[in-house]
Order: structure tokens, then sequence, then C-alpha cells
């Protein structure tokens, strides 16, 4: 008779990260294994573990993210994968095999998007820090880095509050320092919550969103950027395929044998554009109106010819304009419009891929796979099953 694997599943119930990558495991364990699962659905730091060294069980998937979880489960002597922010009580000497996220990656996809939307004054809004909150800084230095890069500067908000059950407080110093920034202004947050505060503070000191400042966070937390107003615009961190991945690392491992690295570093999906950075704030006019039209009908098959008469100017003209502004081309910006609209749709619907690129101005599915894939790294059949 087979024996059937116990795993414990020891992660954080109230973090979208955690859920995402415990959805990933389950894909696994749907696909490819025969798990006898054990859950704590709680906060980590309320996790009831049992003693983990006398557990009957075969293995471990844990947020490392705090510090009691940390010690069970090193003392367990059982095959063991961590993930987590990068930071908290992960001990790289353990041999413990670890995933965390690229920051640097989720910071250069935050910044590309705020600048191809003609913004010209950038901030980031993070967290005091704490022990197990390294990523933000991490996130801080890489946007800023990036923004510099472009030729512009980026200011940072970090507050004193390393919670906010201060709220009236942390309110007021955030809309103090939204305030006093230029306008428009493009702001990273940290993740979800922090843009969410964002978003809530505008509301609360009559900053629009996004004409004057335009939010985009990070988790891709579907219920929070769903309930905020504007809708959120947010980075996709691959926390499914992390739980996958991490899941297939663990059946390697509980059949004997090691793995053949300790850190895995996971790749951004892309960006999950929303409401909250729908804006083009560009001061040239012919180049603002060739974006709207673009966006109105690059899905059509436009072509740049096309863009030209609309704008009423010499194509010349127009694609030094483009390039001094924008740093690429007109051809480039149709399709970039044209492969954000087939994302959407793979990303939201469940239309077939031939119909996603005759709606989306693609000659056919193999046009639209090859740059697709180019574009986000992964073909769109792949992208789908890595988001929803």
């Amino acid at each position: 008779m087979r024996h059937s694997r116990r795993v414990a599943l020891i992660y954080d119930a109230r973090l979208a990260y955690d859920l995402k990558v415990m959805t990933g495991v389950a894909a696994y364990h749907q696909e490819r294994s025969d798990y006898s699962v054990y859950i704590e659905e709680n906060a980590l730091r309320d996790q009831r573990l049992p003693d983990l060294r006398s557990w009957k069980g075969d293995g471990i998937i844990a947020d490392f993210d705090d510090p009691t979880i940390a010690r069970a489960v090193l003392h367990s002597r059982l095959p063991v994968v961590g993930f987590g922010g990068g930071y908290g009580w992960y001990l790289p000497k353990s041999r413990i095999p670890y995933f965390f996220p690229n920051n640097e990656a989720v910071s250069r996809l935050a910044a590309t998007h705020l600048l191809d939307r003609g913004l010209r004054h950038f901030a980031y809004c993070g967290y005091a820090p704490t022990p197990i909150n390294g990523w933000s800084k991490e996130r801080e230095k890489s946007f800023s880095e990036w923004i510099n890069r472009a030729g512009y500067s980026c200011v940072v908000y970090r507050g004193r509050h390393k919670t906010t059950r201060q709220w009236v407080s942390v309110q007021k110093s955030l809309g103090k320092w939204l305030e006093s920034l230029e306008k428009p202004l493009g702001v990273m947050a940290a993740n979800d919550n922090r843009a969410r505060q964002v978003l809530e503070t505008c509301r609360a000191f009559n900053l629009r969103v996004p004409e004057e400042v335009a939010v985009i966070g990070v988790d891709n937390d579907e219920l929070l950027c769903q309930l905020s107003s504007p809708l959120l615009t947010s980075i996709e961190q691959g926390a499914k395929r992390i739980g996958y991945e991490a899941a297939a690392l663990l059946d390697k491992m509980m059949r004997g044998k090691n793995p053949t690295e300790l850190h895995y570093v996971t790749e951004p999906v892309g960006v999950v554009p929303r409401k909250s950075t729908d804006i083009f704030a560009i001061e040239d006019p012919k180049v603002a109106k060739a974006m709207s039209f673009i966006s109105e009908h690059a899905v059509d098959g436009i072509k740049v010819r096309d863009v030209v008469n609309a704008v009423a100017v010499s194509a010349s003209g127009l694609e030094h304009r483009f390039k001094s502004i924008l740093g690429y081309t007109i051809r480039a910006s149709i399709r970039r419009v044209q492969l954000e609209r087939a994302r959407r749709l793979i990303t939201n619907t469940t239309l077939p891929l031939k119909q996603i690129a005759s709606n989306t101005g693609f000659k056919s599915v193999q046009h639209l796979t090859t740059l697709f894939g180019k574009a986000f790294g992964h073909p769109p059949a792949e992208y789908r099953k890595l988001v929803v």
C-alpha cells in the first residue's frame, strides 16, 4: 500500500502573498502528489504547532518570517522548504532551500510602468524598518536607482510608525508629505496595503488619483485592489509559482533527493494595470494626442501612418518627439498597448488565445505567443496558469 506523505503547511493566513503561495502548493498537490496536509490557518505569530520532532510527518513548507516558526522548523529534522520576503529568521547556513522574490525586478517593473505614463516626479512609500521587512528597503533602493537612471529624482517616505494602530497620526503625516510633492506624481508603494493607505490619504486630502497622484502597489491582492478607490494597479510577484515549485522541491526531498541549490529567486510575473495609474501625463500636446489615439485604436491593428494622420504632423517630427519624451518609437507604443490588452484578457477571462489574438490586433496566435513571451517572460498559456 502506498504511503500518503504528511506535509505541514505553515503560513500567515492574513497575507495575500502567503495565500497565493499556498494556492501554488495546492495546484501541485492536485496534479502530482498524494499529500495528507496539516494546516494551521492563523497569523504566523498565533500558530499552535505540534512538536515537529515527534509529529509523524514527512515534510514542511513554511514561511520563515517569524522567529518561533523558524526555530520549530529548524529543529524538526524533517525535509523543509522555506519561503518569505528574503529577510526574517531564515538562516542560510541551515541548508534549508528558500524561495524569495526578486525585489530589484519588482521595482524595475514599477519604475518602467510609471515612466511610461509620462510622469516626471516620483516617490516611494515604504515602511519604518523591522527585522522582517528589509524587502521594503530593498524595493525603495532599486526603485530610486531606476528613476535616477531615467534622469529623475525620487523622494522617500517611511514614517515612524511600524503599525497603523495610530492611523490618524499616520494619515496626517502621509498626507502632508504627499501635499508637499510636485504633481503629477508617480508613487510606488512597498505593497498593496501601503498603496491602499496612500489612496485613502489622497481622498482625505483631496488629491485626485491618478490625475495628481498615480499609485502602484505590489502583491496584486485581488480583494484589496478591487476594494480600493480607484482600483489599484499592482505587481503580480509570482507567489503561486513559488508555492508550486516549493511543493515540487519538497516532493523530491521527501523521496531522498538533495536540493541542487538553496536560494531560489523568483521573478515577478508583471504589472496588472488598473485605474490608479490610468494617466498619460505628457506635456507635449502632439504626443499626448498620439498616445490617446493609440490607447483607443491599437487593438484595431493600426499602423504608424494612422497615428501620424490622426495627429496631423510629419512622421519624422512625431517620431523624434516620441523618442525624446518617452524613449521609444510610435510602433513600440502601439505594440505595448496591444500586449497589455492581451495580458488583461489572458488574466481576467477564459477566452481562447485565437480570439484574444484577433481582439488585440495580432495577426495570429503564433504572432501573439512570440511577442508576449518576449515581453512578459512566459508564453500566454503558461502566464495564465501562473496568475489565475
